[in-house]
């Protein structure tokens, strides 16, 4: 009796082992460029057909008593992943933590950096440049945060009209930003829910759904006033509602991205 119970432990215990093996097995391929190595890259590039990548812009400012600095470059990390992952054909580049955000420079907010327009668009120029020269086709720029949007816009166009004739696209996607959150606003407006802009509902929604207590400080949760960098009301904030903004920021950058590569004259919205 006893040897059979030593058997079934046995068997047990391989399965267990075999099991975790087939799910280390199945991890997805990584998708950042920081966690590959130049042959992965290449590999990803020629042998997968990886040819889009996408330049996602965070940022780094004040979000309010309530809120990390780093929110932005936080979304923009988790969100370009999951859209590369839907797109089946797209890595991610390094995500740049700086923006334009002069607007927040202010010393009762400590912590903001700001980056000038003209500059933050050379930024994304070069990086474009880069890009080119490893091979990728479609080369995506994207924002999180609302200064710098029309500079990207420009810079997408102006590095198109380089690369375009050697083979290479630039876009400039829009809609992960303007679309997502004008469908959200929509959608909280519906609901009963009050709109707001800088560190309000949607971002710090969103970033209680990606860190909980790492990126919100529940505690500190306040309206807007003049004085304390919020623009809006953030008390009805939840996880919940950060997890549908965050599929419509994916969904509408999919869609995009997609037409674009479909039909590359669809080069702005």
């Amino acid at each position: 009796m006893k040897a059979r119970y030593n058997v079934r432990v046995l068997k047990f215990a391989l399965a267990v082992i075999s099991l975790a093996a087939t799910v280390r097995g199945a991890a997805p391929a990584p998708v950042d460029l920081e966690q590959m190595t130049y042959a992965e890259v290449y590999s990803a590039i020629h042998q997968r057909g990886m040819t889009t990548v996408l330049v996602y812009n965070g940022g780094t400012e004040q979000r309010g008593p309530h809120a990390v600095l780093g929110g932005h470059t936080f979304i923009a990390r988790v969100t370009a992943e999951e859209i590369a992952r839907r797109l089946g054909n797209a890595l991610v580049a390094p995500v740049l933590p700086f923006s334009p955000a002069a607007g927040h420079l202010n010393s009762n907010w400590p912590g903001t950096i700001s980056l000038p327009d003209d500059l933050y668009a050379r930024v994304n120029e070069a990086v474009v440049a880069s890009l080119a020269v490893a091979g990728f086709k479609n080369i995506i720029l994207m924002g999180d945060h609302g200064g710098g949007q029309a500079a990207l816009a420009s810079a997408a166009k102006r590095m198109d009209g380089k690369y375009a004739p050697r083979g290479t696209r630039v876009y400039y996607c829009g809609a992960v930003y303007r679309q997502a959150n004008a469908d959200f606003d929509a959608w909280l407006k519906a609901n009963g829910f009050p709109l707001g802009e800088h560190a309000s509902i949607p971002d710090t929604s969103l970033l209680m759904y990606l860190g909980g207590d790492a990126y919100v400080r529940k505690d500190k949760l306040v309206a807007g006033n003049a004085t304390n960098g919020v623009n809006g009301d953030p008390r009805r904030s939840s996880p919940e509602l950060g997890r549908r903004y965050f599929n419509m920021k994916v969904a509408s950058a999919v869609s995009q991205i997609q037409n674009f590569i479909t039909q590359p004259s669809l080069r702005r919205r």
